[in-house]
């Protein structure tokens, strides 16, 4: 008979407890999946994600597991009873679940400290996607109300109370953070630290008081909260408070059973994670082990990966918990591993820090300065990757080689003996990686975390993976390639100083001189883009038209019912009102679905491949121009009003986003980037979210670089600031310029600038300081790409030969796709599903342009 495990609880633990069970086992099993919120499990690490725009459905965790067959998830039907003598769980729902291996994974419940007030209206915790959904659509409303920015309080300097505060910040209101002890985050961080983070945080705008213990909330007339009351008497305004004081295991129904529990909350465990019934395990947050409950991910994935292996007859065992983190709260770095408060008998400390740029770090050392212990990291966490492994074995080398900034000593990194754990969310080994390479063939970093989960989960390992993945394919005598394709050994760097130096201007040339073979999918539209940058031509231009990808060919979006979209670019989300009219005028007249996007344009979908000639005509001659949708190139420049309009205003942000946007309009390269530009450090436009962010100062304009949104966020870095307008665009200039020339294949600028040796240190000194005699010539190539830009689409229209490749059938050119059809909703079109195709109210292709209702 198939085991029967029933999961209580729907969160991250018991998602990869069920994705082990399921992955590992080959043999029959029932597993039932006991939720009690009214969703599928997911991240709640990335909740500050919601306040970016990420949907509940952006925030699931990958849900294939739910589509085994042995699986069944039953979302908002919380159990309510164990009976452990008829080894059967009863739900809210009044189901009955037999078990033979039952695990609880009922997590947390945020705290709410015993003081007057604390359950008002207009008091919050930040737990779940209910409560920052919750806190969302009160600050809307009260800012709405109030006709100002919300005042927001967070009781709690913690990791939930900075990414509260953070996220506060980022829905434009005023956020004041209080800390009962000495520091922020005073369970990662000494007070040295805790001080330096504090002035990080204060510098981004968020307040912070410590020694600060909340004794009452105070309601309003309306009955809400109005005030927060200190113990020194003071009395701060809040319209709204944050409460992230600490989580409470949830463990009542394991005391109801009469499971063992911890005095202070948590149902006790021993090193298999069982419980005091052999028959019931514990993990995540509810488990205790050695009379300790931890809040982190990664100890939680580690025990279910334990109870995964004992259930299928494995003998693993929890070895205790590893509290290292890495984050970044309200834009800040943190990091802290290992014995990060030298608690070891002799323990020594080696300590950097720099007040001007906000950087502190402290490695923590044996009493022989040989042995990694733990260490600090806040402002710059880069090293952490490359450190946490190492505690616990010798560090080797300087140990200030570790702490300095790029330019200082270099660290040796020494090697990693088997046992130690690279990637501590998954539990995956030194050993485990290299036996992935050496006995299952994995070639490279994405094949191994496929194959072992290192690095699927925060990312902060992904370094030492891929050096860990080079070092074993270099020991087993396999080259380490660097090469674009098969058809090129060359790197694209390589191939575009090659290009650049040779002055080839067709891909049969280089792949003639510097290749082998036709080209494939890879390298036709990398040579294509690097071709354009350097050439200058139009990308349907004679041969090197063959090489674009769909997109490209037609210079459009190919949408998923094989129409396209049409993006007319809009510098700065900028638009007159006679282009607003052209737009709906060409919308409605050829029947297009309208939506206006997150760069601040209008997007307007189904579009026929036909009919992309005739709309680009109109718009054209309205004085628009391609917003390179299509391509790998600059997609847009989002804008505040900034002093033109807003009060806050520091610097016209707007018009330097026009300035720019048109300047950088049609530039190519190796992935598509965009910019954002904002009026005042109130950053309506999220610059520092994109590949290049300038926010105005007083002082001038302050550059952040490397930042991108997407599946793996990361805010920009500060590269310059106080920059007038000349000297933006000139450091703008060779930035773009530098990635161009020297980034990898589809490389975004986020990884391509931890790539750079020295990381933003070094591309500072490239191109503001020349350290490499490039600049001129970046200079220059900026220059060309200005002088020489020709929009694609009006080129398109003044040349038949072009237009020729715009036709569904060869042999009839006016004929539409009979295979495209839509259905009205809303007012628009859609594309029909398959179950629709046979509705009367089908609009199938054709030359009418009515939305049928």
């Amino acid at each position: 008979m198939s085991p029967r495990i029933v999961v209580i609880g729907a969160g991250m633990a018991a998602h990869r407890l069920v994705d082990s069970l399921v992955t590992r086992s080959e043999g029959h099993l029932t597993i039932t999946v006991l939720g009690d919120e009214a969703r599928r499990p997911y991240d709640r690490v990335g909740l500050t994600r919601f306040f970016d725009g990420d949907s509940p459905e952006e925030l699931a965790l990958p849900d294939t597991i739910f589509a085994d067959p042995r699986v069944t998830l039953h979302e908002d039907d919380a159990a309510t009873a164990i009976d452990r003598a008829a080894r059967t769980v009863t739900t809210a729902s009044g189901a009955v679940h037999p078990y033979d291996h039952l695990v609880l994974a009922t997590g947390s419940v945020a705290a709410r400290p015993p003081v007057d007030g604390a359950e008002l209206p207009g008091s919050f915790v930040y737990r779940t996607l209910d409560d920052v959904d919750s806190l969302q659509r009160h600050v809307q409303e009260r800012a709405a109300a109030l006709g100002r920015p919300v005042r927001g309080v967070v009781v709690g300097g913690g990791l939930l109370g900075l990414e509260a505060a953070g996220a506060l910040q980022g829905m434009d209101a005023e956020a004041t953070v209080l800390q009962s002890s000495d520091r922020l985050m005073s369970a990662q961080l000494d007070l040295p630290a805790g001080t330096v983070l504090r002035r990080l945080i204060e510098a981004r705008g968020i307040a912070v008081r410590t020694d600060a213990r909340t004794t009452a909330l105070r309601p309003g007339p309306d009955g809400a909260v109005e005030a927060v009351l200190l113990r020194d008497g003071t009395e701060l305004p809040a319209d709204l408070v944050v409460l992230t004081v600490g989580v409470r295991p949830r463990d009542e129904l394991a005391r109801a059973a009469g499971l063992a529990c911890e005095e202070r909350g948590g149902v006790r465990i021993d090193a298999a994670c069982t419980t005091s019934d052999p028959s019931v395990h514990a993990i995540g947050e509810v488990a205790a082990f050695e009379g300790q409950c931890v809040g982190l991910v990664a100890p939680g994935y580690a025990m279910a990966e334990v109870v995964s292996d004992r259930i299928l007859g494995g003998s693993a065992t929890f070895d205790g918990y590893d509290l290292s983190t890495k984050l970044k709260l309200s834009g800040v770095d943190v990091a802290s591993f290992g014995d990060a408060f030298a608690t070891t008998p002799g323990a020594l400390d080696v300590v950097y820090t720099d007040p001007v740029s906000g950087v502190h770090k402290k490695l923590v050392l044996s009493d022989d300065a040989k042995t990694l212990l733990g260490g600090m990291l806040v402002g710059d966490a880069s090293a952490y990757g490359a450190l946490r492994p190492l505690v616990g074995g010798p560090l080797g080398g300087d140990p200030a080689a570790h702490l300095l900034p790029a330019g200082g000593v270099d660290a040796p990194i020494p090697e990693l003996p088997d046992e130690a754990i690279v990637c501590s969310c998954s539990s995956v080994s030194a050993g485990a990686i290299r036996h992935a390479v050496r006995e299952q063939g994995c070639t490279d970093a994405a094949e191994v975390t496929a194959c072992t989960k290192a690095g699927a989960t925060c990312g902060s390992c992904t370094v030492m993976v891929k050096s860990l993945v080079g070092g074993e394919l270099a020991k087993l005598g396999k080259a380490v390639s660097t090469g674009l394709c098969e058809h090129f050994e060359l790197s694209r760097r390589q191939l575009f100083d090659a290009i650049h130096v040779s002055g080839l201007t067709t891909f049969s040339a280089v792949i003639e001189r510097f290749g082998r073979g036709r080209g494939c999918d890879v390298c036709k539209p990398v040579l294509a883009s690097i071709l354009a940058v350097l050439g200058g031509e139009h990308v349907l231009d004679g041969e090197n038209a063959t090489l674009q990808d769909t997109n490209d060919h037609v210079m459009a979006n190919l949408q998923k019912d094989g129409t396209y979209s049409v993006v007319p670019r809009m510098p700065g989300g900028e638009v007159t009102p006679e282009g607003l009219i052209v737009v709906g005028e060409v919308a409605r007249d050829f029947g297009l679905y309208t939506k206006i996007t997150g760069g601040q344009r209008v997007d307007m979908f189904g579009a026929r491949l036909e009919q992309l000639p005739l709309i680009w005509q109109r718009l054209v001659d309205a004085g628009f121009e391609s917003g390179h949708a299509y391509g790998k190139s600059l997609r847009t420049v989002k804008s505040c009003v900034g002093s033109a309009w807003c009060r806050y205003g520091v610097l016209d942000s707007t018009d330097m986003a026009v300035r720019l946007e048109l300047r950088y309009r049609g530039l190519r390269a190796p992935h598509k980037f965009k910019l954002g530009v904002s009026g005042c450090a109130r950053e309506c436009a999220e610059a520092r979210s994109k590949d290049a962010g300038i926010i105005a100062t007083a002082q001038g304009w302050n550059l952040y670089v490397g930042g991108n949104g997407g599946a793996t966020p990361r805010h920009a870095e500060l590269l310059a600031e106080g920059l007038d307008d000349d000297t933006l665009i000139r450091t703008l200039d060779r930035y773009f310029m530098y990635y161009i020339r020297t980034a990898d294949k589809l490389q975004r600028t986020a990884p391509w600038v931890e790539s750079l040796d020295g990381g933003i240190d070094s591309l500072r000194e490239v191109i503001m300081e020349d350290s490499l005699g490039l600049a001129a010539d970046l200079d220059a190539a900026m220059a060309r790409h200005v002088e020489g830009y020709r929009d694609e689409w009006a080129a398109t229209l003044a040349d038949p030969a072009k237009l020729a490749r715009f036709r569904s059938f060869v042999n009839a050119p006016a004929t539409p796709d009979p295979g495209l059809a839509h259905v009205p909703e809303r007012g628009q079109i859609r594309p029909a599903r398959p179950e629709e195709r046979g509705s009367d109210s089908v609009l199938i292709a054709g030359t009418t342009l009515e939305v049928r209702r």
